[in-house]
């Protein structure tokens, strides 16, 4: 058992265990998991682009984030709205003094949400000039960590983005992003 042990190689580790004797070693020792042909190069590469995508996908976990949260504002903005809509209906000389409270009230809450949500819209748009920021960082600093293309994808600086073609939204076409902030509670909003 023991001398199993001794000469047992590490499962998933780039080289043998060997106990044969000290600093003793041949070519043939050596065990690689990577195929012969990648290069640290390539390996670095690929790292990156997986730190990309890594990237990629926690910024959109933030704006998804940033989408929930608006549009938690935006049912709370509507339902008070319809209360107060409730109220305002009511004819002045009808209204108990409850009621006027509680549309003095309404006024209130209604004015900290918009200004709540104002303020989730400046975030969403300085996360967007951060990250165009970081991209271009990243840009850079991959453009001279490799100088040549990678895998044949062109130069990551003068790689220009085609934007979609824009289609007309209608109540069934889903919104992402700015747009969804931008628009509030959707056709019913009157507040922005």
């Amino acid at each position: 058992m023991e001398n199993e042990r001794k000469s047992s190689q590490q499962s998933g580790a780039s080289e043998a265990t060997q106990v044969d004797g000290p600093g003793e070693r041949s070519g043939e020792d050596v065990i690689s998991m990577a195929d012969s042909t990648v290069t640290v190069e390539d390996i670095e590469g690929e790292l990156f682009r997986i730190e990309r995508i890594r990237d990629v996908l926690v910024r959109r976990e933030s704006e998804l984030r940033y989408m929930m949260d608006d549009i938690q504002l935006c049912k709370e903005i509507t339902r008070l709205k319809q209360e107060l809509q409730k109220l305002v209906s009511i004819p002045d000389k009808d209204k108990s003094d409850e009621d006027k409270e509680r549309e003095d009230e309404l006024l209130r809450q209604l004015g900290k949400l918009v200004e709540t949500r104002d303020f989730l819209v400046d975030d969403v748009e300085f996360e967007r000039l951060r990250e165009r920021e970081e991209d271009r960082e990243m840009a850079a600093f991959l453009q001279s960590k490799f100088p040549k293309p990678l895998s044949g994808k062109g130069d990551l600086l003068n790689r220009k983005v085609v934007p979609k073609p824009q289609r007309p939204s209608g109540p069934f076409i889903p919104k992402t992003g700015l747009t969804l902030l931008r628009d509030c509670c959707g056709l019913t909003c009157s507040i922005m």
